[in-house]
């Protein structure tokens, strides 16, 4: 876990704060990497009160963040190697990055089609929920899954 402060010339200071986390890609891996975030932006909430936000954003992210490191055990699972999930938190967004070893298994963007499928509910979640999401690959070989959310202060302004 690092904390940055940004300073541009003639700005505002901005506090930028990271999480980190390896993870083995397994549902009990997942699970415990969301509840490790969680328990992070717990103490982020405590620790700097004047960025605090608002119950629904903390109930977006985690379910991003569930959704993101499921993805990741389910889909993006290598034998031996294990999956990261990162957090930035600014005072407007909160960036969530999933990486996982399997590049060749890239994310679909859902329909509304996909809605009564088997499969594929959880990125309708990521797409409803998120503010943007996408896919990068990752060196040397892998892929980052990333979903962004604006905060918004606990008054209901954003």
């Amino acid at each position: 876990m690092n904390q940055e402060t940004v300073t541009a010339p003639g700005e505002p200071t901005v506090n930028t704060s990271h999480f980190r986390t390896l993870f083995p890609t397994t549902a009990r891996g997942a699970h415990g990497a969301r509840h490790a975030a969680e328990h992070w932006l717990a103490t982020q909430q405590q620790e700097q009160p004047e960025a605090a936000v608002a119950d629904d954003d903390t109930a977006t992210a985690s379910l991003l963040i569930a959704e993101l490191t499921a993805n990741a055990a389910v889909h993006g699972r290598v034998r031996g190697r294990n999956a990261r999930l990162a957090l930035t938190l600014t005072p407007t967004t909160l960036r969530i990055e999933v990486t996982d070893a399997r590049g060749d298994r890239l994310p679909v963007r859902p329909s509304e089609a996909d809605a009564d499928g088997e499969s594929g509910r959880g990125l309708l979640l990521v797409t409803a929920l998120a503010d943007a999401w996408g896919c990068e690959p990752h060196h040397p070989g892998g892929k980052t899954v990333w979903a962004e959310c604006g905060r918004r202060d606990a008054g209901g302004g954003r």
